[in-house]
């Protein structure tokens, strides 16, 4: 039998959102995961007192723990590190999820149900029938979807949103594509992920979400971020 779910929350300045959306994964999964579960804080030594919060919900509830880092090096390397403690800890489904309720909590029980019945990699998409953005202007949508379409033309991809970051691997597939050379550290880590996964052979399957902005705090997208994706998606290919 695999292991239980876990799902890996980065956060960097997420006071206003981290004890409301690290409850509602919990509750969630507690009810998609009967025989158990785990919610793993990735704090980057936030300023803000996001680890503090994030240690009070761990002493409160069994199944939240906190990973606190040191130095804050991007969303690539949170996401290795807490991929590293779930797959030692006897993983055997590791999900991501953004902090900030862009992602709907509630749909963690179906990408869990399809990693667990129909695929390897489950990918909460945006842009298949029934997936789609809320709240966003044209621009950004544009910027969004013009990524997806230059990763997926580079690369030689089906994968509609290679870009996103609301996924859940079986354990598997972590352990196959071979986590410690990538080198992406923002917008470009999903990609490589999954674009990893893909040329291993797994079965990815694209379940529709809607995706909301963020209601509190800031995003962490810039324009750095934004150009590293573009630089080393060719290179990706390369290797």
């Amino acid at each position: 039998m695999p292991g239980p779910p876990w799902l890996i929350l980065p956060t960097f300045n997420e006071a206003e959102n981290v004890e409301a959306v690290v409850r509602a994964a919990d509750a969630v999964l507690r009810d998609a995961a009967p025989d158990g579960h785990h919610v793993l804080v990735v704090d980057d030594s936030s300023p803000d007192g996001t680890g503090e919060m994030a240690d009070a919900l761990a002493s409160e509830l069994e199944s939240v723990s906190v990973l606190h880092r040191t130095v804050r090096e991007g969303l690539g390397p949170a996401y290795l590190a807490g991929f590293a403690h779930a797959l030692e800890r006897g993983a055997g489904y590791v999900m991501e999820m953004d902090a900030d309720f862009s992602h709907d909590p509630a749909d963690l029980a179906r990408l869990l149900a399809a990693a667990q019945n129909s695929c390897d990699l489950a990918l909460g998409s945006r842009y298949v029938p029934g997936g789609g953005v809320q709240d966003w202007g044209y621009v950004r949508r544009a910027i969004s979807r013009g990524g997806s379409w230059y990763a997926r033309r580079v690369l030689g991809l089906e994968v509609r949103d290679v870009t996103g970051g609301f996924k859940c691997f079986r354990a598997e597939v972590l352990h196959a594509i071979d986590l410690p050379t990538i080198r992406s550290r923002g917008y470009a880590f999903q990609v490589e992920l999954t674009y990893r996964a893909v040329r291993a052979g797994f079965r990815v399957r694209e379940v529709p979400i809607q995706f909301r902005d963020r209601q509190f705090g800031t995003s962490k997208m810039s324009a750095a971020i934004a150009v590293e994706a573009m630089l080393l998606v060719p290179r990706l290919r390369r290797r």
